[in-house]
């Protein structure tokens, strides 16, 4: 049999799996309950008016859950949506391929819409207000602008960094909802409910436990659970149990603050080399060898987030907190 199709085939059966795992529906979709209670009411409200729902702006930390729900409002305004990202269009072409193959009451969800090219705002705009789209065809004196009518739809954009997108176009969007770290008791209910999908058996303290350790986000939960399951194999007899998932988390090297070994590296070296600070984010980039993209989007948020680290004017400063969980002495600076 060709390799080939044997890896397509998985890639696809995974990607297929992945998808099971996300909820179709509000009444299934865990925790962000204020996001669901206002949702629930735009919806209602939209489909009682018998229109299309306002345009939605969903932001927040990465793997909360952004695109998922982003499905589940197509799902409950019973239309389809079409799914791009920001890089990805490149060129006002782009933008009318796709909002021309709308259907009325279509939901067309952007990710990563902070990285659209000004020059595509400028077409959505229309789009968004008016539902036209003017393109401008040819160049120089022969140049002319074609409008192009689309019927009513719903762009629903998902970034992680709101302050990135240009004010015209944020305000352009008439609900504006943050997602929010998950709580523990809510990722636990994931663990459980995504666990029952793999078939894999495992108890509520164990799920407790892969929670508590998941940054309070939901897809680094099902990524922890994923390969506790495969320890489970390997090393029992595929039961998922307290001392199992605690052997499983250490060996991934997660704390029981969910810290992973990049955390635990870039406090230390703040503390060890820069006797915790403030520095630059450039300079702990470059001392740790991580890009300052990926430091200051995926590390330092939590981080913040659970107080170990601080932004000053001066730079990146780390708190007593973090010297009392790896056991340090806290030095007060004056």
């Amino acid at each position: 049999m060709d390799e080939r199709m044997v890896s397509g085939s998985q890639t696809e059966f995974d990607d297929r799996f992945e998808q099971s795992l996300r909820p179709q529906f509000l009444s299934q979709y865990i925790g962000q309950d204020k996001v669901k209670d206002n949702l629930h009411i735009f919806v209602e409200a939209a489909k009682m008016r018998q229109e299309s729902l306002d345009h939605v702006l969903l932001y927040g930390p990465p793997g909360l859950g952004k695109t998922t729900l982003a499905a589940v409002i197509a799902n409950e305004m019973n239309v389809q949506i079409k799914m791009t990202s920001g890089p990805a269009i490149e060129r006002p072409g782009d933008l009318a391929a796709i909002v021309s193959s709308l259907e009325p009451g279509d939901v067309l969800f952007i990710d990563e819409i902070h990285r659209l090219n000004r020059s595509i705002e400028e077409i959505l705009y229309p789009a968004m207000e008016d539902f036209c789209l003017d393109i401008v065809v040819g160049k120089g004196p022969t140049a002319r602008s074609v409008r192009f009518e689309l019927p009513p739809f719903t762009l629903i954009g998902a970034t992680t960094r709101a302050g990135a997108l240009s004010a015209p176009l944020r305000d352009r969007f008439g609900v504006l909802l943050r997602l929010e770290y998950y709580e523990t008791k809510h990722l636990t209910q994931i663990v459980e409910r995504s666990a029952s999908l793999f078939g894999a058996e495992v108890d509520s303290i164990s799920a407790s436990e892969i929670a508590s350790r998941s940054r309070g986000t939901p897809r680094i939960a099902n990524r922890l659970l994923k390969r506790v399951r495969d320890f489970a194999q390997v090393r029992a007899n595929g039961s998922i149990t307290e001392t199992i998932a605690k052997e499983a988390l250490e060996l991934l090297q997660v704390d029981p603050l969910g810290l992973d070994h990049i955390d635990h590296k870039l406090l230390l070296h703040m503390m060890d080399r820069f006797q915790g600070g403030p520095v630059g984010l450039d300079t702990i980039s470059a001392s740790i060898g991580e890009e300052s993209t990926t430091i200051e989007d995926v590390y330092e948020p939590y981080l913040l987030q659970i107080g170990f680290l601080q932004r000053t004017p001066r730079g990146r400063v780390v708190t007593k907190e973090a010297y009392d969980h790896f056991g340090r002495a806290f030095i007060e600076k004056k």
